[in-house]
């Protein structure tokens, strides 16, 4: 079973989920597939778990790279789960873009190409946001597209991370806004 638990964050609502082996979900409440992999029954209740994400999140919010980790259970196919393992691999106030992710697992997958669109349905999926830091991705062309938390909490988690934004932009219109 799960346990979840509420964070208040400077940029809203979080909502926590964790299970015997670990953190399961960190959603901002409302995001695009809020409480995705929840169980459909769960209890309201500190863990040790959430406990150590709250200082991790607190941390984090301060302005600070956190200098410890909280074990974190993710939950899902293959292809998320090498895409979400790659977001892991993004240092703080980096970013890294959907093509290059692609680049990666068609590597690792001896395929001549992989599809950046595939890769951002992954992206979008990640149900620990933040901590398996998604909000790091962005169009090869410097758009900020694609968070299911919204386009302004990703520039304002990049601009916490002390990002130079200047290579970025929101597009005016398109589907992964």
């Amino acid at each position: 079973m799960q346990c979840v638990s509420h964070f208040e964050s400077p940029m809203g609502g979080i909502l926590l989920a964790s299970d015997e082996a670990g953190l399961t979900g960190l959603w901002f409440e409302g995001q695009k597939y809020f409480s995705f992999h929840t169980d459909e029954e769960t209890t309201e209740k500190e863990t040790a778990f959430s406990e150590q994400a709250k200082r991790w999140l607190t941390v984090y919010f301060s302005g600070k790279e956190p200098d410890f980790a909280v074990p974190v259970h993710l939950m899902g196919t293959d292809f998320q789960m090498e895409v979400w393992k790659i977001l892991s691999s993004i240092p703080y106030g980096q970013t890294m873009t959907y093509g290059e992710i692609a680049k990666k697992i068609a590597a690792q997958r001896n395929l001549p190409r992989m599809s950046a669109q595939a890769v951002g349905g992954a992206v979008g999926h990640n149900p620990v946001s933040i901590m398996v830091p998604c909000h790091r991705v962005v169009g090869s062309d410097g758009s900020l597209t694609g968070y299911a938390g919204g386009i302004e909490k990703k520039v304002r988690l990049l601009t916490l991370e002390k990002v130079d934004m200047t290579r970025f932009f929101v597009p005016k219109k398109g589907t992964a806004l």
